[in-house]
């Protein structure tokens, strides 16, 4: 429920980063905690507030964010199709996930969360540099802003050919 004036107030992109790093950083706490576990006993602490802090920050960000930005990235044409596909992907990850994590942790023991981090550290980076914030965007100004990222690595590339003609 607050989510919906949250996302209004700070913006789909800045909330989604933020939840990814915070659920990186809780991923690498509950590793940290994991393995400490049998030196101290406080780790467990430190597991359970991780945990906490992890779902906490997938619904800020990565849980309901993807659902406002593929509904503003697509023009109402696609948009259903893009939904779908969205979704099924969705839910194809969560049951992987619950399908396959307790294999998982059994062959990688306390660094089964290093797995999480490390694909959260690429989502993160895919976020930071591919996702655009669509916050009061009509569709129009988005596809624009990605046609004006196309020229530019377009421009980028020629500059480059450019130069190595000029220089070879």
């Amino acid at each position: 429920f607050l989510q919906v004036f949250l996302v209004e107030k700070a913006g789909r992109r800045s909330l989604f980063l933020a939840g990814l790093m915070g659920m990186l950083i809780s991923a690498v706490a509950m590793t940290v905690g994991l393995v400490l576990l049998s030196q101290f006993a406080w780790m467990s602490y430190v597991s359970m507030v991780a945990i906490f802090l992890f779902v906490i920050f997938f619904e800020v960000g990565p849980g309901p964010i993807p659902w406002f930005i593929v509904a503003e990235l697509f023009s109402q044409g696609p948009r259903p199709a893009a939904i779908a596909i969205a979704g099924f992907c969705n839910w194809a990850c969560n049951f992987i996930v619950g399908m396959c994590f307790q294999y998982i942790a059994d062959l990688c023991g306390p660094y089964v969360f290093v797995i999480f981090a490390a694909l959260l550290l690429v989502f993160f980076l895919f976020a930071y540099f591919k996702v655009p914030e669509t916050k009061g965007k009509s569709f129009e100004e988005i596809a624009a802003a990605f046609r004006r990222k196309k020229h530019l690595a377009k421009a980028m590339t020629e500059l480059e050919d450019l130069a190595r003609q000029q220089g070879g």
